[in-house]
């Protein structure tokens, strides 16, 4: 039988519907919000720098570049993908400056911008090894 509840009428104690992750009172500590009101910098950079970071391909490719430097075919038979896909991820991730390339004749090979590339990577996967613990 399908009940419907009524005006003022509950579906469970407020308990149950209450989420514990929320405050249960509206208040502001002013001392806070003084010192970060209009002050937060700009983070839309952070955001996009995530956003690259975010697809799991180019995470594997990160990944990769963080053990040593390869080419695109390298990568894209590691990946089981083609080269074109990789080169795609590859123009993104550079666009981003987390991955460079050094020409060798007709070779073009990838590695990690820098040390903060390799420490983003190094710092996530320690995250999610420790989650799993």
């Amino acid at each position: 039988m399908d009940r419907r509840f009524g005006p003022g009428e509950e579906t469970g104690s407020r308990a149950e519907r209450q989420d514990d992750s929320l405050c249960q009172v509206f208040a502001v500590n002013p001392e806070k919000v003084a010192r970060w009101e209009g002050k937060l910098p700009s983070l839309a950079p952070v955001a996009e720098l995530f956003k690259a970071l975010a697809d799991e391909t180019r995470a594997k490719i990160l990944y990769l570049l963080a053990r040593e430097e390869f080419c695109v075919c390298d990568l894209a038979i590691i990946l089981g993908t083609t080269v074109s896909n990789v080169s795609h991820h590859l123009r993104l991730l550079r666009a981003q400056r987390l991955v460079k390339y050094r020409r060798e004749g007709k070779m073009a090979f990838y590695s990690l911008d820098d040390d903060h590339v390799l420490h983003l990577i190094n710092e996530a996967f320690d995250h999610i090894q420790h989650q799993n613990q």
